[in-house]
């Protein structure tokens, strides 16, 4: 009798863990398990099992809030049923090898802070749809196959703290309207093909401390404002069209060197001029 009640006991507490988790966040992982070949992950899931002891997912209250599966050998793409885990805050796909585009339903992903899926092989534009998640403060997207231009959207996620779009093959100009970004602490666009000149409005970004542009073709000079970046700790320019080159600075006091580079660039205009 004592067996059969501790059988009992156990299929109630199996159904029951079961239970909590929302019928559609299941199923959202088991479609990402499915559309990145699970099975050959470095550390897979029992699909019988309850989910909390799936590796990379963390559960808060019974809803799926993170996702973390870097260096997991995922391969093939992102499904759209990824939009449905709407209670997610961090998702962290990086050093896989992910292709594909990147879906639309990831608009659906409102908690969302951190979007990480830096060191795969997605391809096509970077969604406008990026841009309603405006609980985002991290965003890497570096070191993938994207194209097309920066979304203007991406410029209303007042949050950020760090954008890395690095190593891609994006194009056109650094939005203007960057300078909404009032809270970013690092920039990285650089080795895409992106153009124009730097926009000076970068130098509203007061709490930047990184900014990593080098490896475009960008031209023009450096805005003489960036030295009032005083939080600014490196950057990087080089290997572009600028009228100059400037070298690349990284210290515990660079916006010293920086004003030096910035006031001899001055120094030469004007000598240039006369």
């Amino acid at each position: 009798m004592k067996t059969i009640k501790l059988l009992v006991f156990c299929l109630l507490t199996t159904a029951y863990s079961f239970a909590n988790i929302a019928p559609t966040e299941k199923e959202a992982l088991i479609a990402l398990y499915n559309a990145t070949n699970g099975t050959e992950w470095n550390s897979s899931w029992d699909l019988n099992t309850s989910v909390d002891t799936w590796y990379g997912i963390k559960l808060e209250n019974d809803k799926i809030v993170e996702i973390n599966l870097q260096f997991n050998n995922l391969q093939g793409y992102l499904p759209q049923e990824i939009g449905n885990l709407v209670n997610l805050r961090k998702i962290n796909l990086g050093f896989n090898k992910l292709a594909g585009t990147l879906p639309n339903a990831l608009k659906n992903l409102k908690e969302l802070t951190a979007l990480e899926l830096f060191m795969n092989k997605f391809e096509g534009n970077i969604p406008s749809e990026l841009g309603e998640l405006k609980k985002l403060e991290s965003l890497k997207l570096y070191s993938n196959q994207l194209t097309g231009e920066i979304p203007s959207s991406i410029m209303g996620l007042t949050n950020l703290k760090e954008l890395l779009l690095g190593s891609n093959f994006l194009t056109g100009h650094i939005p203007n309207e960057i300078y909404a970004l009032s809270k970013l602490q690092k920039l990285s666009l650089m080795d895409n093909k992106m153009d124009g000149e730097i926009p000076s409005e970068i130098a509203q970004l007061k709490d930047l401390e990184e900014l990593l542009l080098s490896t475009n073709q960008f031209t023009g000079d450096l805005p003489m404002e960036f030295m009032n970046l005083t939080k600014l700790n490196t950057m990087m320019v080089s290997d572009n069209n600028l009228n100059q080159e400037y070298i690349s600075v990284s210290g515990k006091n660079p916006p010293t060197i920086m004003r030096l580079e910035l006031q001899n660039s001055a120094a030469v205009m004007d000598i240039e001029k006369e």
